[in-house]
């Protein structure tokens, strides 16, 4: 079984640099306790305001080994005004998360932007890790699921979509939703099979990486990191909770 991969995506919190530098301490000193060669790797995305110095702590500890450093967006222009990709490059940064729920449901970017900040981010060279969801599981779902994930990846080539990592992320499953209820791993994999089957007739693609986001926590996350099927977790507000998030990382270092 290959590594299972744990994004923390901080979105904005927290609130200050020394809450940030608690984190990653509290999740160094946690790899440094551990014995045996860990399973699982980390990438953690911070609000831009604390890229460079959250690079920077990542480079100066046990965490170089065991984390790398990731983006909650990127501008589609490389010269753009916004967190350009050089930029992002120049900071260290190796993963992008592209098109999450929050920007898609509530900032409004719709497929055609998240086609062309993918497109950003691989011409950085950078991983992206590119979140597909429905808003309801209703009987019209897989349609749905088809239609953003053949829009999201147009005009890719094969090699291209290779490179990405796909986070299944259903809205309805996410806590800050108002009607929000828990998904479960055998529904997250019956999406996530009919993703794969996508990917495999359209590009011939069969080793796609695939994350589950929807509310992860430490009550549910061996749940979804036992099955096979998924590669890793997308973590949202439990990962600014130090204590939360390093129960996450155990959980995935004794799968």
């Amino acid at each position: 079984m290959s590594k299972k991969l744990i994004i923390a995506n901080w979105k904005n919190y927290p609130e200050s640099l020394a809450q940030a530098q608690e984190i990653l301490e509290f999740t160094n000193d946690y790899l440094e306790s551990l014995s045996e060669k860990k399973e699982f790797s980390l990438v953690f995305c911070p609000p831009f305001v604390f890229t460079e110095e959250v690079s920077k702590i990542l480079k100066t500890s046990h965490l170089e080994h065991e984390a790398f450093l990731g983006a909650q967006d990127i501008a589609i222009e490389d010269k753009a005004l916004e967190v350009s990709g050089p930029m992002l490059t120049k900071l260290g940064v190796g993963y992008v998360i592209i098109g999450h729920s929050e920007r898609r449901w509530k900032l409004g970017e719709s497929d055609k932007v998240v086609n062309q900040k993918l497109k950003s981010a691989l011409r950085n060279t950078m991983v992206p890790i590119v979140c597909i969801g429905e808003k309801t599981r209703d009987a019209g779902f897989k349609q749905f699921l088809e239609n953003q994930i053949l829009k999201t990846f147009e005009g890719l080539t094969a090699d291209e979509v290779g490179r990405c990592i796909v986070a299944y992320e259903p809205v309805w499953a996410i806590s800050t939703n108002p009607n929000s209820r828990p998904d479960t791993p055998s529904s997250a994999l019956e999406s996530i099979s009919y993703i794969r089957d996508i990917l495999n007739t359209k590009y011939n693609i069969l080793d796609t990486q695939f994350l589950y986001g929807g509310s992860v926590n430490s009550k549910n996350a061996e749940s979804f990191l036992k099955e096979k099927e998924i590669d890793g977790v997308l973590v949202g507000g439990a990962s600014v909770n130090k204590e939360e998030f390093v129960k996450i990382i155990d959980i995935a270092s004794k799968i």
